[in-house]
């Protein structure tokens, strides 16, 4: 009996085994990529990726640092340092020996000097339909990872809260997406980094043509007056990245902006900046700022 039980244990490590050496191809920023399924240990370095990956519950073994969103403290607790968002350190990278590097955005330009490390895949989430690029990269993490039914559940919980924010908008005015940095403003347009917020949300623009530059188009207090928002939905730069500076919220009290629709019926809505700036695209990040649209829309 034991001898069977000896056979059947080998033959399903076996099985488990073949199973977890078969490539997968999946979409990646530069297209199609072919790789082993279900890599072991795994290094983000983009904290987009980061933030998919840890919703679909893989262990990550390296991210950058300083990672800048709370709500992946405890995933880098568990991590090793691999070096910053813009500039990884080779020698940890190296030493970990990776199966999978997982780069884009802002560590995208070193993807081929990772290449020479280990594996290395660009995630990078770019295009006009913001949502659907973050999607097509969690279900690309889902193939890659085996956890294709995970992948489902997080989407259909993405979209419910997709569809609430959406109720949330409807016929409640226009808006106005706007990015403080100390005491300068930018606005962002429907196909800037932050428009999917307009996009998704059949949420109307208060300006349309805002030029669609990766920071944003700078703008003046003379602007947003003209303008005149229905709601102005606020993103902090110098709060995302942890920087000394004015808050947002003082950057934009002054007797210009307090004459807007959005500042005379308290229609500002701070965004959490990290969430949105250095972790957008992130499926987390995404679903977290649709509850903050959602719940300041919603009364």
């Amino acid at each position: 009996m034991a001898h069977i039980i000896r056979l059947a244990t080998a033959f399903t490590l076996a099985l488990t085994t073949a199973a977890a050496a078969q490539d997968v191809t999946i979409e990646t920023a530069t297209g199609p990529v072919t790789l082993p399924a279900q890599p072991q240990t795994v290094v983000a370095l983009d904290i987009a990726a980061l933030d998919t990956l840890d919703a679909l519950g893989v262990q990550i073994a390296g991210i950058p640092a300083p990672h800048f969103v709370t709500y992946l403290d405890d995933v880098a607790a568990q991590a090793q340092n691999v070096g910053s968002l813009f500039e990884p350190d080779f020698e940890a990278l190296a030493n970990m020996a990776p199966d999978l590097i997982v780069a884009g955005g802002r560590s995208s330009r070193q993807v081929d000097a990772l290449s020479e490390v280990g594996t290395t895949i660009d995630m990078t989430i770019y295009g006009d339909d913001h949502v659907a690029a973050a999607l097509a990269r969690l279900d690309a993490y889902g193939t890659l990872m085996g956890l294709e039914g995970e992948a489902d559940a997080v989407e259909a919980d993405f979209n419910a809260k997709l569809d609430a924010a959406r109720a949330a908008v409807a016929d409640q005015g226009d808006a106005l997406i706007v990015m403080t940095n100390g005491p300068t403003v930018s606005a962002f347009g429907a196909g800037s980094r932050f428009g999917w917020i307009h996009q998704a949300l059949d949420l109307p623009e208060a300006v349309e043509g805002v030029d669609q530059q990766t920071h944003g188009e700078a703008i003046s207090f003379e602007f947003i007056a003209e303008a005149n928002p229905d709601w102005l939905i606020v993103v902090d730069r110098s709060s995302a990245i942890g920087q000394p500076a004015d808050a947002a919220s003082q950057t934009l009290d002054n007797a210009l902006v307090a004459q807007t629709t959005a500042w005379q019926q308290g229609q500002v809505i701070y965004l959490t900046s990290a969430n949105v700036y250095i972790a957008g695209g992130g499926i987390q990040s995404m679903g977290m700022t649709l509850d903050e649209v959602t719940a300041a829309f919603g009364g």
